[in-house]
């Protein structure tokens, strides 16, 4: 599913206009991405944690020469799924 079919999906559901759930779907990303920047978890109960991590800096290997390079520690998003979603995925 993409984000025009996941539109489509939210305002059948919701029984809205596809302008409004557009702005929906858009404002929750905004919010979630604005929340992570700030170094805070999103945390939807049923459905998963949004959050934060910390990814070390290490030694990788160029594939194409084989020399060593360093790659540098990064903040990386992450997604926790929550027991409701994976029980209705299983």
């Amino acid at each position: 599913m993409n984000k025009s079919e996941l539109i489509e999906a939210i305002a059948a559901s919701a029984d809205i206009p596809k302008a409004a759930a557009t702005r929906a779907l858009d404002a929750m990303v905004d919010t979630v991405t604005d929340s992570l920047k700030s170094g805070e978890t999103v945390s939807l109960v049923g459905f998963g944690t949004f959050s934060v991590k910390e990814r070390a800096a290490r030694t990788g290997r160029n594939p194409q020469t084989g020399e060593p390079i360093q790659i540098s520690a990064a903040k990386v998003p992450t997604f926790k799924a929550g027991k409701a979603l994976k029980d209705s995925v299983n």
